[in-house]
């Protein structure tokens, strides 16, 4: 481990977005919990500004890890860090705020945050910023920093001190996942078979609905009372390009709780928006994924595409939810950046050969493919062996399924 004298001669140096793992033990990360005693901090000056049973249920099942894989790691070249156009010199973080929108209103590119974030040592809990908080661009040891100049009030009252991480800045709109995770929009296709599955419905019933009680095999024990979403296994999503199967559509059924332990086990519907019947999958409402992630680029080479999105809209825009044909063997990780291009379109070119006088062809030509334009930035929050899921942090186009997903410029 890092000491604290070495973690700030990195904190100036780091220029490297793949050393992003190291910054968290210097603890640049405004969201890393270190308790220990931060080194005095040195001058800095304001910048000007710049323009038991087999019963099933394992809530805390968690994300398949990262597997070691023998992709490239990507070395980036040192430079220095673009801020964006008309940037303040003094923001007061606002409660709804999350570390990408404050990322955003100082820096062209967010991702870069943790390049530029510089605690100041004489704030409560550096490492973590709150509504009221005021961070400011500085310039220390000749580069620009932001730092968090005025904690607020929040930090000094005594519920703080107790649960200082309910009110915390999280990276993106929590909510925006949760709720996509917990109904199973999409399965991976190893997870599906680890998911416990509706033996029967309790009574004179061939299918259930809110009220009924039905009978489930499979998975892991779980305590009475922990909650399921009913999920109907849907079409096949494969992988375009190699045409494997990757996971499948969930159809959200409804929700219910374990009342009853065993082998079967009971669970009792609550709330249903279409039958439940015999094979279908329960997964827990608990979701296993971080408040806060620490952008970076990938360390390797990212060249996937999108393969599905919630709710199998046309276009995606921003804070959607989409699933991606890479994931944890190709070295994808939660909190990875990714740019969306949309694909260019093949277009005949009637005008090559011809010249400005020459003949016009109306139904031949050579086929031309146009550039790949980028679209939008994903953050990845979730990753399996073949699959990721990426929040849509940023859409300056429209997005569409198929559309590659690749390490930002």
């Amino acid at each position: 481990m890092f000491s604290r004298k070495n973690c700030l001669s990195v904190s100036r140096r780091l220029t490297v977005i793949g050393l992003a793992a190291a910054l968290a033990g210097c603890s640049l990360n405004p969201f890393y919990d270190d308790e220990e005693t931060p080194a005095p901090a040195p001058a800095v000056s304001r910048s000007a500004p710049s323009g038991g049973s087999a019963s099933s249920m394992d809530p805390g099942a968690s994300t398949t890890p990262l597997a070691t894989t023998n992709q490239p790691v990507l070395v980036q070249e040192s430079r220095s860090v673009p801020l964006a156009d008309n940037h303040p010199d003094e923001y007061v973080v606002q409660v709804g705020d999350t570390l990408w929108d404050i990322a955003a209103t100082f820096l062209k590119d967010p991702w870069y945050w943790p390049e530029v974030w510089y605690i100041n040592p004489q704030v409560e809990n550096p490492h973590l910023i709150y509504p009221g908080d005021v961070l400011a661009l500085v310039t220390i040891g000749g580069e620009q920093r932001i730092t968090n100049i005025r904690a607020s009030t929040y930090r000094l009252s005594p519920q703080a001190r107790i649960t200082p991480l309910t009110e915390a800045i999280t990276s993106i709109p929590y909510e925006q996942i949760a709720a996509f995770l917990s109904k199973g929009i999409v399965l991976e296709k190893d997870q599906v078979s680890d998911l416990p599955y509706i033996l029967a419905v309790r009574g004179d019933h061939l299918m259930g609905a809110a009220g009924n009680e039905i009978y489930v095999r499979g998975g892991k024990a779980a305590p009475t009372g922990t909650r399921y979403s009913v999920v109907k296994i849907g079409d096949e999503l494969t992988d375009p390009d190699d045409g494997k199967v990757v996971g499948y559509s969930g159809i959200h059924v409804g929700e219910g709780s374990l009342s009853r332990g065993g082998d079967p086990a009971t669970v009792a519907l609550h709330d249903t928006n279409r039958e439940a019947n015999a094979g279908d999958r329960l997964l827990p409402e608990s979701v296993d994924i971080p408040l806060n992630f620490f952008p970076k680029a990938p360390d390797s080479q990212i060249d996937g595409r999108i393969i599905s999105v919630v709710d199998g809209v046309a276009l995606i825009g921003q804070y959607q939810v989409v699933v991606m044909n890479r994931g944890a063997r190709d070295g994808l990780a939660p909190g990875d950046i990714l740019s969306v291009f949309q694909s260019g379109e093949e277009v005949r070119d009637r005008f090559a050969g011809g010249g400005l006088t020459g003949s016009i062809s109306m139904f031949g030509g050579e086929k031309v493919k146009l550039p790949d334009e980028q679209a939008g930035t994903i953050m990845v929050f979730k990753v399996y062996d073949r699959i990721g899921y990426g929040l849509v942090v940023r859409a300056t186009s429209d997005i569409h399924i198929l559309d590659a997903v690749r390490n930002p410029n």
